[in-house]
Formats: structure tokens, sequence, C-alpha cells
């Protein structure tokens, strides 16, 4: 069984038609499950928001990219930012320096790990992706 915790970075390339989309589309779809954290949808929403204001998206764009967003995120495992996450992120990574956001990301993925041992990463960032490969996910 295949469980992917898929990053904002992953989610934003396929939403934005990005060259990695193709890819990122290839693995959700091969994933039985998704999980990610609260916050992926937070940093989507607000980077469509940064999109339309740029002018770079159309309201009518934007609407429709929620749209996907939504009906592929009603199925995916979402957690919260708990207390549990907040503990998490504030520890030292391998791979410093860490932004917040990022360390919120890792310290999710990390619980779900406990759920999920087979839990593998969706990101495009490199620093989740050195941290990941340093945690051993």
């Amino acid at each position: 069984m295949i469980t992917l915790y898929v990053e904002s970075s992953a989610v934003l390339a396929w939403l934005l038609g990005e060259r990695s989309s193709a890819e990122v589309v290839r693995r959700i779809n091969g994933a039985d499950a998704i999980v990610t954290s609260v916050l992926t949808l937070l940093e989507s929403e607000r980077a469509l928001i940064r999109a339309e204001g740029q002018h770079l998206l159309t309201a009518a764009e934007s609407q429709k990219l929620r749209g996907m967003l939504a009906r592929a995120a009603a199925s995916w495992v979402l957690m919260e930012i708990s207390a549990d996450v907040v503990r998490g992120a504030a520890r030292t990574f391998p791979k410093e320096p860490v932004r917040t956001l990022d360390a919120l990301h890792l310290a999710t993925a990390l619980l779900f790990l406990q759920a999920f041992p087979d839990l593998q990463v969706l990101t495009l960032d490199e620093r989740i992706v050195a941290n990941c490969g340093a945690l051993g996910m």
C-alpha cells in the first residue's frame, strides 16, 4: 500500500500546471491513500490569491483550481496543526536551516509516519527533500 504525503509545493505544481505537474499527478493517482496537513490547503489558497492579485490567474481560473483542489482533497486524510505538530516543528532537523512552514510539514509527515510506516513524501522543496532523506522517509 502506498501512502503519499503531498506537500504544498507539489500541490501547487499540479494546480498551476508547472512542468512537474504530470509527475505529481502520476504519483497522486498511483497512491492508495493521500495524507497532508491543513497547512497544504491554506498555502494553496494563499498562492491562488497571490496569483490572482498579480494577474497571473483570472477570478474564474482561480475558482476552477479551488474546485479541483476541493474535489481531490475530499478523499485525503488531513492533519490539523495540533500541539504535537507544533512540538515536532520546534525540534532541530537534520538539515538546518528549516523554515517554519517547512518544519510544520516535516513534523506532520513524521506523525503520519507513525500510522503509515510506508509513507512517501511528495514535495518539490529541496529542504524538505533533504530532511526527508535524512529522516528515513
